[in-house]
């Protein structure tokens, strides 16, 4: 029998610490796979960074219609982090399923919890640095950080990290230590363990 489009085009949620290439792998492969994911934009409260564009990165919004939402019970998830709020509107990851494409949510713990009490039936991929101190000096490359939103990345990072080691927690977790070696494990898994494996069966 041939597989439902839910099963078919299960959600992945990709989580992992900032600073652990979560955005460099993932525009890797849309890049290759161009009509076979949809991203699904987060609705944040933080300022755009250079560069970034309202609706391509991030839906960019107050901090009052951001709650308005929440009272809504507009999100899948939501979460506050450095200050700022982060969230997956429920709209955001249906226009993509209704495209028949795999939705690709880019979360942190606290909305990975969440997700995991939803119906959405996603799967769950953890991207991890190869150490904290890696991760702390990719962090301070950037340029971006301020010494206080740096420790409060690196204490989420341990917070994170110690997640990932709970039973059930990711059904796959991939260690960035080589771009190339993390890229093949993370496009392994999401293809051939998702749409195209049920495809097939």
């Amino acid at each position: 029998m041939a597989a439902s489009a839910a099963q078919r085009f299960r959600p992945v949620v990709v989580s992992g610490p900032s600073g652990t290439g979560k955005s460099t792998l993932l525009k890797r492969l849309f890049d290759e796979f161009p009509n076979t994911f949809g991203f699904s934009v987060s609705h944040t409260t933080r300022s755009p960074r250079p560069g970034e564009q309202h609706g391509r990165e991030y839906y960019f919004t107050t901090k009052e219609d951001f709650l308005k939402l929440v009272s809504e019970n507009g999100f899948i998830e939501h979460a506050q982090f450095g200050g700022n709020f982060y969230g997956t509107s429920v709209a955001a990851v249906k226009e993509i399923a209704a495209k028949e494409r795999i939705c690709i949510l880019d979360i942190e713990m606290e909305g990975v919890k969440q997700v995991k009490k939803t119906d959405l039936n996603a799967r769950f991929l953890f991207l991890a640095p190869p150490s904290l101190e890696e991760l702390e000096r990719r962090l301070r490359g950037r340029g971006t950080e301020t010494e206080e939103s740096l420790q409060k990345r690196l204490t989420q990072a341990r917070n994170e990290l110690a997640y990932s080691t709970q039973p059930g927690a990711h059904d796959k977790i991939v260690v960035n230590d080589n771009l190339e070696t993390a890229y093949k494990d993370l496009r392994d898994y999401i293809v051939d363990g998702g749409k195209f494996g049920l495809e097939q069966s």
